[in-house]
């Protein structure tokens, strides 16, 4: 039997994902579910620039604003949620339209990853609490010594991950890198159509970040900002651009022009780790959005969809 088709619309951030998407599933009466780490928490509205109330009322989206901003949420918990949203989509006939630039969730359903699930404790909070106390580095160098294969290939920065890689192996005795050799990948029930969305002069791009950076505030990003430090979040909500980088400024350490160059500078090298990301899958069928207005795009798009049909 013929897999169902699931089109997926990828990319990096401020890129125009969400408005080819749209556009995508009204061609096609399609649903769309969102793949962004982010736009999964609650309320986090400007920062993540979630869908507004004008484009939600286009399409159905899910998978948006359904988690609490104090929860934790894996990859897998993902996955999970996806998929069942995809086959309920499916069941009705209608077409699945996956958008987001979180690359591990678009990756992890296109393989099919399955996760190995291990008990949750108190580790996490002493890891936070060390990394409060020591930075970020000093864990690292943890990792560093029980996991040097997964330790390389984590940003520094990247605070969420490096303890979750302490606490698994914390937990369960085995490393990160060794889950990953029991994990698989089986093949997809799905027929996956990936469109990815790039620039050829990354100064486009570079500018767009800008300016949605300047239109977040003018929209009121400064006091969601506030508003988020004032309540309880989970590390991995903490990990949002957008917030932490205007912390500063909250505090009166630096201007806010510097606090938002700042925050325009760690976008644009998001959208390049994206970038990055996303290169690797050589079955991604890339459009250029320099000088390509959003009908231009949603013809090739078109195009590529009805091609991939009649393969």
């Amino acid at each position: 039997m013929k897999k169902p088709l699931v089109v997926a619309v990828v990319g990096p951030t401020a890129s125009g994902k969400t408005a080819l998407a749209i556009e995508i599933a009204k061609k096609f009466g399609g649903e769309i579910v969102s793949a962004d780490s982010m736009q999964i928490y609650k309320k986090m509205q400007i920062a993540t620039a979630k869908p507004t109330e004008y484009e939600l009322s286009q399409v159905k989206h899910h998978l948006i604003g359904y988690v609490g901003c104090d929860e934790e949420y894996s990859v897998a918990m993902y996955k999970n949620d996806a998929v069942r949203t995809i086959d309920e989509i499916i069941s009705e006939g209608k077409l699945p339209v996956v958008c987001g630039g979180t690359g591990l969730y678009i990756d992890t359903l296109i393989k099919n990853t399955t996760f190995l699930e291990y008990e949750k404790n108190e580790i996490r909070s002493e890891l936070e609490k060390l990394t409060d106390e020591k930075g970020v580095e000093f864990v690292l160098s943890k990792l560093r010594e029980i996991d040097p294969e997964t330790a390389a290939r984590l940003h520094k920065n990247d605070r969420k991950r490096i303890i979750r890689a302490l606490e698994v192996y914390e937990t369960t005795g085995m490393t990160i890198s060794d889950q990953e050799k029991f994990s698989h990948n089986e093949e997809s029930k799905y027929d996956w159509c990936v469109i990815g969305l790039t620039c050829e002069n990354r100064q486009v791009l570079y500018e767009r970040i800008n300016h949605r950076v300047d239109i977040m505030l003018e929209q009121g990003l400064l006091d969601e900002a506030r508003d988020f430090f004032n309540n309880s979040c989970s590390a991995t909500a903490k990990q949002a651009i957008g917030y932490k980088e205007l912390k500063p400024y909250l505090d009166g350490v630096v201007t806010l022009n510097e606090a938002v160059e700042k925050l325009k500078m760690e976008t644009r090298r998001y959208a390049k780790r994206q970038l990055t990301w996303f290169r690797r899958n050589k079955d991604i069928h890339w459009l250029c959005i320099d000088n390509t207005d959003k009908k231009v795009l949603t013809d090739m798009s078109v195009e590529i969809i009805n091609k991939h049909l009649g393969d």
